[in-house]
């Protein structure tokens, strides 16, 4: 278990604060599109915020369609021209928000050059006119582009390619402020998380961007967070103060039912944890370079009255830690624990990532993969079928997603 700092508490209390005053960006029946290249078609940064929308907003209605193409640049790429792109993969979602992610492939792996620059700059602001054309009403979020690692290797020339893509996420910062658009920064968190990572373990830290382009997961939660951090996301999951000797209970986005006297309760949660694999040791390394737990996963519990000593917290009868009166009383973060509601949002992400992969074989195998190549009754059959899959395995995300009531209980250590 972390115990959370002093530091790190003022982070999570500031960052909650902040929330507060900004509602989450997301509205009830918003439509998200997520475009880009690679990375973006890699469906993992966006799988895991679409997974803490669901988690966290259970009865929030809102759709996600991921349309990256490994690749794409502002002009498009192997996919088809941007326009074509566009006009396939974006607008007959009819989209409330659109991401827009590109420039990876647009600066060309080299040294900066003014006219490759300006090729991007020209193709972006087409991109925005053709937006503002079809799809006028949706609210756009530029998405400065995930770095190249030239921070666990050597760059591969002077200044290094990460240096190239901060002047192009220097363009879109400036884009945005004159378009009055929204803006994520996903290169400089991540960055910062790789060299802390490198810090503590340099040959796992380069296996986070392990062709230096392509995040594997540990590095792509890094920028789903710094996405949700752009959209106010808030850190709360709960926050559970109970003393066990009076049954006085205060709790924020949870209910709880205790009988004075009592060392069990129930506790009925509004949100869950995010997805974190326990067991995947990348992941770890990341999230522990951060600041994801403070900035975005805070399920506080912290329980008064107990005499000193040892305890032995269980959820649901399975036991989950052991902690003393003291540390229990100062309050721990049931998010960092192997709990069954971390189970239920791994679940969940599960679904998530099953019913993306399906629309991804509907829209890549059989919309545009067979698009001269078979009839348009099979194509159309095929594409309802697999349709009606993805709209099933939403529902189940969905369901999955609702709050359950969980028995909590402590017992000495001797």
């Amino acid at each position: 278990m972390r115990t959370p700092s002093k530091a790190a508490l003022f982070l999570a209390l500031s960052a909650a604060f902040a929330a507060a005053q900004s509602p989450f960006y997301l509205k009830d029946g918003d439509r998200v599109v997520f475009y880009g290249d690679s990375i973006t078609d890699q469906r993992l940064y966006s799988t895991f915020t679409e997974s803490y929308v669901v988690t966290r907003f259970p009865s929030l209605n809102v759709a996600f369609t991921h349309s990256g193409w490994g690749g794409d640049r502002v002009s498009g790429g192997g996919g088809g021209p941007i326009d074509t792109r566009l006009s396939r993969d974006v607008f007959p979602y009819k989209p409330t928000v659109i991401t827009i992610m590109l420039g990876m492939n647009d600066g060309g792996y080299r040294a900066y050059d003014p006219a490759i620059f300006n090729n991007y700059k020209t193709g972006f602001e087409h991109i925005l006119d053709s937006i503002k054309a079809s799809a006028a009403e949706s609210r756009v979020t530029l998405i400065q582009p995930s770095p190249y690692d030239d921070v666990t290797r050597a760059p591969l020339f002077e200044g290094g390619y990460n240096a190239v893509l901060l002047r192009y996420s220097d363009y879109l910062k400036s884009l945005a402020q004159t378009r009055h658009l929204d803006l994520a920064d996903l290169n400089t968190p991540v960055t910062a998380m790789l060299k802390k990572a490198a810090e503590t373990d340099k040959e796992q830290a380069q296996k986070i961007l392990p062709d230096r382009v392509h995040p594997a997961p540990a590095g792509h939660l890094i920028m789903a967070e710094a996405l949700l951090k752009a959209w106010h996301a808030t850190p709360l999951v709960s926050d559970v103060t109970l003393d066990v000797s009076t049954g006085k209970v205060i709790a924020r986005n949870a209910k709880v039912e205790q009988t004075p006297g009592s060392f069990s309760w129930t506790t009925t949660e509004s949100a869950l944890p995010l997805p974190i694999d326990p067991k995947d040791k990348l992941m770890d390394l990341a999230v522990k370079s951060s600041d994801l737990i403070e900035a975005l996963d805070q399920e506080m519990l912290r329980v008064t009255g107990l005499a000193a000593g040892k305890w032995e917290l269980s959820i649901d009868a399975l036991p989950v830690g052991t902690f003393t009166a003291d540390a229990l009383a100062k309050g721990i973060n049931l998010a960092t624990l192997n709990t069954p509601m971390l189970k239920q949002s791994l679940d969940v992400h599960s679904l998530t990532v099953k019913h993306n992969n399906i629309h991804f074989t509907s829209w890549r195998t059989i919309q545009t993969g067979l698009a001269t190549d078979a009839s348009p009754y099979t194509k159309q059959n095929a594409m309802y079928a697999l349709d009606k899959l993805d709209n099933e395995l939403v529902a189940e995300q969905r369901a999955a997603a609702q709050p359950r009531a969980h028995r909590y209980g402590l017992a000495p250590v001797q």
